[in-house]
């Protein structure tokens, strides 16, 4: 099987042939892993017209190149939410045209190597942070859940018809899966009350699994916290896979897929703050203990425990690989 293959038979909640398929739901690491530059953010929108044409081709073969360097099976394109306000891009950004081009080229990319590509498309409300509740005022969106509730309902319809319509665009140019990235909850737990997550998000959630579904893509549902007390409502959606199993929050990924086995694909979860800081030898055994303990049985796609921060160390980051690679492969009969 190949990387595709793998990815999709794990979503698919089945044990993939030969080894349990890697991806990242946001890698920022290229210029570490790949000892190369690629240019996105303010370095891009610094260039001249002629250098940014130049600039996506060297850096889809640079991302592309360390996707199978990694023995990546999936591929998250570049996204629209790193710009930190109008005018000052961050992280994996690029503007509108040039972000289009530069995911043309890497699904040309992803397609001929074998690796799924995903994108993300919206569809269900988050915590506090959404541009339409004036970013991080937890007080306001607070007393409008209670105050207000009929403006939650118009928003959550609106982010549901608008993630749908997202996703549509994404299986027109090819995409295998849609993210819809809605942070439920926090260290503590689940942000909204039972009955608010009744009324503003799982209906959604399953409106929007159930259309992505038929449009032939895979659901993935990001969210940081602890969300076990929502496990069966999430396995009741139809959503194929969850990512990240915070494990800050104190979610144990071993305990998850012994809830969620055959239901949901779990995707994660190597501590992120244990790559950037070490040390290597931590970083390898952490990952064995995570694949000995979740493996069998499919339903697991390994990465971290959220996004692959751009300071990540080159050596950790290997460290897991090179454990995957021992710990990560199924024997094939």
């Amino acid at each position: 099987m190949n990387g595709k293959e793998n990815v999709l038979a794990a979503l698919s909640f089945r044990q993939p042939l030969d080894y349990v398929p890697v991806w990242e739901l946001e890698f920022q690491a290229w210029d570490n892993l790949s000892g190369k530059e690629i240019y996105l953010g303010q370095k891009f929108c610094n260039l001249s017209e002629k250098e940014k044409d130049s600039a996506i081709h060297s850096n889809a073969e640079i991302i592309i190149e360390t996707c199978i360097d990694l023995h990546f099976s999936a591929l998250t394109t570049i996204n629209n939410y790193w710009e930190v306000a109008p005018g000052h891009p961050s992280y994996s950004w690029l503007p509108d045209d040039w972000r289009s081009k530069q995911n043309v080229l890497l699904r040309q990319l992803c397609e001929k190597e074998g690796i799924a590509i995903a994108g993300t498309s919206g569809g269900c409300i988050t915590m506090p942070g959404d541009s339409n509740f004036n970013g991080d005022n937890y007080i306001e969106f607070c007393c409008r859940l209670i105050e207000e509730p009929e403006c939650i309902d118009e928003w959550a319809e609106n982010v549901y018809k608008g993630g749908v319509e997202n996703a549509r665009k994404l299986r027109d140019m090819g995409y295998d899966i849609a993210i819809t990235c809605s942070d439920i909850a926090d260290n503590k737990g689940p942000f909204f009350s039972p009955a608010q997550m009744d009324r503003w998000f799982f209906p959604y959630l399953h409106k929007w699994t159930q259309e992505v579904e038929e449009m032939g893509m895979y659901t993935v549902l990001h969210t940081d916290g602890d969300v076990t007390p929502l496990l069966d409502g999430l396995m009741e959606s139809r959503l194929h896979g969850l990512q990240a199993i915070d494990s800050l929050a104190g979610m144990d990924i071993e305990h998850v897929k012994k809830i969620t086995a055959g239901k949901l694909c779990l995707c994660g979860n190597t501590p992120t703050g244990l790559l950037v800081k070490g040390p290597p030898e931590c970083v390898f055994e952490s990952t064995r203990d995570l694949l000995q303990s979740c493996k069998d049985g499919g339903g697991l796609i390994f990465g971290t425990s959220n996004a692959v921060v751009d300071e990540t160390p080159a050596e950790n980051y290997r460290q897991m690989i090179e454990a995957w690679k021992v710990y990560g492969q199924y024997d094939i009969v």
